[in-house]
This record gives C-alpha cells, structure tokens and sequence, in this order.
C-alpha cells in the first residue's frame, strides 16, 4: 500500500517536498487542519520561519494533532524551521513548539539569508557519495539527549539527527535531485 505523507502547508518549501515524496512512491498531501493530520502515515515540517509557523500552529489548533501524531509513533521529518518547531530546547527562545525530539537547537547558526550556501556533507548511514546539503538561514543542533542519534555534522555542528522515528535536517534536501533522505525518512514506515 502507498504511504500516505502528509506536509504541513503553513509556509515553506511544501510543494518541493511533495515532489520528492511523490518521486520516492509515497502519497503526499498538503495538510492544514487536524483531522488531515491524522489521516497521515508520517508527516514532513518543512522549512520556513520558525516562529511565524509555531504561532500559526497553536493559533489553527494543530499543535495537539501534531502530537498525536508524533505519540502514536508516527514517524515525523522536520527540515530547517520543522528541525526548530520539533526541538525541547531552543536557544534564546521561548517560542511555540512541539519538543517532541530532545535536542537542543541554535537559529541562524549559519548566519542570515545572505550567508545561505550549499556543501557536500558525509551522510554514513546514506552511504556515497556525500550529500549535497542545501542551507538557508540554518539552525544546527548543539547538543542532543542519550535517544538522539547524530547521522550528520559540518564544521562540528550537527545537522542531521535522529530519535526513533523522528528525523531532523538543518538542510533542504526537498531542493536537491538526491532523494536518499527521503527515502531514508519512508523506510522509518516499516520499523
């Protein structure tokens, strides 16, 4: 049968997800409301402004079913700003959030929309070659809690992580032809 991946439509990268999704055999579907949220076999946060989407969140009444999604060991990818939503700490902010994935998160780490720039990062469980990352206004994770795996660094900051059936990405690997990520997150289906 054929995942049904849900990427929430607030702001950000939606329609490059989909894409990808869609390349890799899964079923994406936008999704705005909660019952649409629990019609998903997993579900993508994707990049965009991170405190404009958690206020969205809570004011649309999604954060609950966001939850029961991530409870119900649904698996969950949370790329740039979704890294930053999904995170239990976030550095110099209080912000809405879901701290579903025990990381702690730095904003901007990298610096501003300006400093935005792409590199090739090892990716072990990925195999070769490298991944080509793409990074605007990213975070990274500075430190991670004894579930947390560290799949990916640049320049000794964490960039790609994983907690059970939760992935997190500094990167947009929705901007790239390489769909090993995506991949990666849908094989989380069958675990």
């Amino acid at each position: 049968m054929t995942p049904v991946v849900g990427v929430l439509g607030l702001q950000g990268a939606v329609e490059p997800h989909c894409r990808a999704l869609k390349e890799c055999g899964a079923e994406p579907r936008i999704v705005r409301k909660p019952e649409e949220i629990a019609a998903c076999d997993a579900l993508i946060i994707p990049g965009g402004e991170s405190t404009t989407m958690g206020i969205l969140m809570e004011r649309l009444g999604l954060r609950q079913a966001l939850l029961d999604h991530v409870h119900a060991g649904k698996p969950t990818f949370g790329t740039c700003a979704g890294m930053i939503l999904m995170a239990k700490e976030i550095v110099g902010s209080d912000q809405p959030r879901l701290g579903v994935m025990d990381v702690r998160v730095v904003r901007n780490s990298f610096g501003r929309q300006v400093d935005s720039f792409e590199a090739d990062i090892p990716v072990p469980s990925l195999g070769e070659p490298p991944f080509h990352a793409v990074f605007i206004r990213a975070p990274h994770i500075e430190s991670v809690g004894p579930e947390v795996e560290v799949l990916a660094t640049l320049d000794d900051r964490i960039v790609l992580a994983q907690q059970g059936p939760l992935l997190a990405a500094a990167f947009h690997p929705e901007l790239t032809e390489d769909r090993r990520i995506h991949n990666y997150f849908l094989e989380l289906l069958n675990k």
